[in-house]
């Protein structure tokens, strides 16, 4: 009975910290993506023609093209995880 309800326990505490580490991910995610990045040149040529939804795009962009790195990242460290975590349990 005592096994049952320890083996419960430590199933709650891996859902809660998998729970808790999907949403730190998703805030900073989200966070990230209101960023404003642009390289020095793309804000000279941007900023002499005066379009400002063309520099919004831009901006964008960016920030798109940069957490794609991240998001990758982040899936092969979850699978390796995974990996790691049912190594250890058999």
């Amino acid at each position: 009975m005592y096994n049952e309800i320890e083996k419960l326990q430590t199933k709650s505490k891996k859902q809660l910290n998998y729970i808790a580490a999907l949403c730190f991910f998703l805030m900073t995610f989200f966070y990230s993506a209101s960023a404003k990045a642009q390289c020095a040149m793309c804000r000279a040529a941007l900023e002499s023609e005066g379009n400002q939804t063309k520099s919004q795009a831009v901006n964008d962009g960016i920030v798109y093209l940069m957490a794609i790195p991240y998001i990758l990242a982040a899936i092969v460290g979850y699978v390796v995880y995974r990996m790691y975590i049912k190594k250890k349990t058999t």
